[in-house]
């Protein structure tokens, strides 16, 4: 195998190194890629400069593949930000909150709430957060257990999903990933074909309705739930709250209407699945470009409907409707940036022969059917130091796609390991701006948030590394189901352990003699 030896291993480390000191993925990726190049380039700053611009980042700017990704994602922004603004969400849930009057209802509703906006990771908590936090207060549910369903339906929602944001993310990396080694297979398929490898997010949102149902938690989160539900107390004497500024609440205005959500999404399904099937999908595979189009086209007419719509219900005027779409675009340059670079990182590593030597250094050592395990803890361990997922996936997806085929790994359970490692390790860490953002909408003090969130974090974490053990030896998507019975086991196991105590303790209370 081609590769420059230990200095291979040089710019994903110093990416990785810089992301975890800086906590800026865009510069991290950027300094990475630059450290390699110099390199190439025999120390030259000069040189590697004109390098980095000319032959890594302008050539992934030009290509027709990239760019189209690119133009999707912008027609994303816009349409999400649209939705984010137009109140149609929180209209929706606070129609439905009426015939909410139970404490496991109002999980379930929160838990539907958050499914039903999932085509915002970062929204989900400031649009769903409001309309339920006064309802989790009058049933005598904690914050903090908002927070964490709030959590559960951000980015564990959205990773599963091959037609927003994440997905087109995901997807454009993994393509990059094929061509350079040659494989020709659609990455819409390999993406699809992967989620049910992507245990730790299946297993983050079913979770909720099984604690709901059973009414099962453990930890700091019973602790929580005893404060509201016996003494009352909505947070600890010591608790400071995130509050949402004004900006942040308005997407969630009662003053919407429902048709505001349901009906611009209902046109985006209708269009795009109706020009795929024209494609002959879903019986014959669809190429790439293909999707990518009918993406576009879908999300397009999608924000016209909204656009037609928020001027009838005079949410807000033309101008400032058109300022909120162009906004929506202006946030996915981040996004574009960081693809772009991780672009641009992936054909460095190729050059350098980085996963070329990982390969040799593990092959014979390591088996291969343990590979998505190690794969899986170290996304984790790097997305719990970065408290970013997407930093993650660009970083570890260039190295992972090379080592599974080098090492005779399974592909699709590498992909699903990527994902998996970089929402759980996003889950647990405190400087994550999903889980900041799901503290925030649910009115809740952060360090209570990720204290009560981080048992549940840590159990599908152990089940999800359990599940990649055993799908690495079988390969199969059956593993998933296992997975869950094995959630589903542990946390009635849980439940019943706590109905024995509680009854023990009354008995106990009972036959104690009284002073």
């Amino acid at each position: 195998m081609e590769h420059m030896g230990i200095v291979s291993l040089v710019p994903p480390l110093i990416a990785i190194i810089l992301a975890v000191a800086f906590r800026n993925v865009v510069l991290s990726l950027f300094l990475g890629v630059f450290t390699g190049i110099l390199i190439l380039s025999g120390g030259n700053p000069l040189e590697a400069t004109i390098s980095t611009i000319r032959d890594h980042l302008v050539p992934q700017l030009t290509d027709s593949y990239n760019a189209a990704v690119i133009v999707l994602l912008m027609f994303v922004g816009g349409f999400v930000a649209l939705v984010e603004h137009s109140g149609g969400g929180a209209a929706l849930a606070s129609r439905t909150i009426h015939y909410i009057n139970t404490r496991a209802r109002t999980q379930i509703a929160t838990w539907l709430g958050g499914i039903l906006i999932f085509f915002s990771d970062l929204g989900t908590p400031l649009i769903v957060g409001p309309v339920f936090e006064k309802l989790y207060d009058k049933v005598k549910v904690s914050r903090e257990k908002l927070a964490w369903i709030l959590d559960s339906t951000s980015s564990p929602v959205a990773v599963l999903i091959p037609f927003i944001g994440w997905g087109i993310y995901i997807m454009g990396v993994i393509r990059e990933e094929l061509d350079r080694l040659g494989n020709s297979a659609s990455e819409f398929d390999i993406f699809v074909q992967a989620i049910p490898f992507q245990f730790y997010a299946i297993l983050a949102v079913v979770a909720i309705p099984v604690v709901a149902l059973f009414g099962v938690d453990f930890g700091a989160m019973a602790r929580a739930e005893r404060r509201v539900r016996e003494d009352g107390e909505i947070y600890w004497p010591k608790s400071r709250p995130l509050r949402r500024t004004a900006s942040q609440a308005e997407g969630a205005s009662n003053e919407s209407h429902p048709i505001l959500i349901w009906l611009p999404l209902t046109v985006l399904f209708v269009t795009l699945f109706g020009l795929l099937i024209s494609y002959g999908f879903p019986m014959e595979p669809v190429p790439g470009s293909t999707f990518r189009v009918a993406l576009s086209t879908a999300y397009l007419f999608a924000a016209v409907v909204l656009i037609a719509l928020m001027l009838i219900y005079r949410v807000k005027r033309f101008a400032d409707i058109f300022d909120t779409y162009l906004g929506g675009m202006q946030r996915m340059v981040s996004v574009v940036m960081i693809l772009v670079l991780a672009w641009a990182l992936g054909g460095l590593l190729n050059e350098m022969g980085t996963a070329n030597y990982i390969v040799e250094q593990l092959k014979g050592n390591v088996p291969g059917a343990l590979v998505p395990a190690i794969i899986f803890l170290a996304a984790a361990g790097m997305s719990f130091a970065t408290g970013s997922s997407w930093g993650t996936f660009a970083i570890m997806l260039p190295l992972a796609i090379p080592m599974s085929f080098g090492l005779e790994a399974p592909l699709l359970v590498c992909i699903g390991a990527v994902l998996s490692g970089g929402i759980f390790g996003d889950h647990c860490s405190p400087i994550s701006d999903s889980t900041i953002l799901a503290s925030t909408g649910a009115g809740c003090d952060h360090i209570d948030h990720v204290r009560t969130q981080l048992p549940y974090a840590l159990t599908n974490g152990s089940i999800a590394l359990l599940s990649f053990i055993v799908a690495g030896y079988s390969q199969s998507a059956i593993t998933v189901v296992l997975s869950l019975v094995v959630m589903i086991a542990v946390f009635a196991l849980v439940a019943r352990l706590q109905r024995q105590r509680a009854t023990t303790t009354v008995a106990h209370n009972d036959t104690a003699p009284n002073h």
